[in-house]
């Protein structure tokens, strides 16, 4: 693609000058929002902190969703993450104790029922146990 008029001539390509960019750095990772400003996350960061140690896994859902509206607002939020872990460590502790608890009266159903023999037995204390 010539100009008809002048045949000598080179089309244009790409601009000269390319545009200037800023030598600022990029923004980084803000602890704190604007003065005044809302910390999205935050309010529901601290109720899933207090259900924590009451509704671990109602706390778990409310403290990740916290932390997700936080970050994707740039800022952090220290309760949502005490939630999280607190929620986790208890759900943990639980499940380690109502193993432990059912192994208990599981032994102790067994060592009964080896004493007692099999058929249905009615305790003293008003409960049957039914043995194979």
């Amino acid at each position: 693609m010539t100009d008809p008029q002048n045949p000598g001539a080179v089309p244009p390509s790409a601009p000269q000058n390319p545009p200037a960019y800023s030598s600022a750095p990029p923004p980084a990772y803000n602890s704190q929002p604007a003065p005044g400003a809302p910390v999205p996350g935050k309010t529901l960061g601290i109720v899933a902190f207090v259900l924590s140690f009451f509704a671990q896994l109602i706390a778990l859902i409310l403290g990740i969703v916290a932390l997700v509206q936080s970050r994707k607002a740039g800022v952090k939020n220290g309760w949502a993450l005490a939630a999280i872990i607190i929620s986790v460590v208890l759900m943990i502790i639980g499940i380690i104790v109502i193993i432990l608890v059912a192994v208990a009266v599981g032994g102790g159903l067994a060592a009964a029922c080896a004493e007692l023999g099999p058929g249905v037995h009615t305790l003293e204390g008003g409960g049957t146990i039914t043995c194979n």
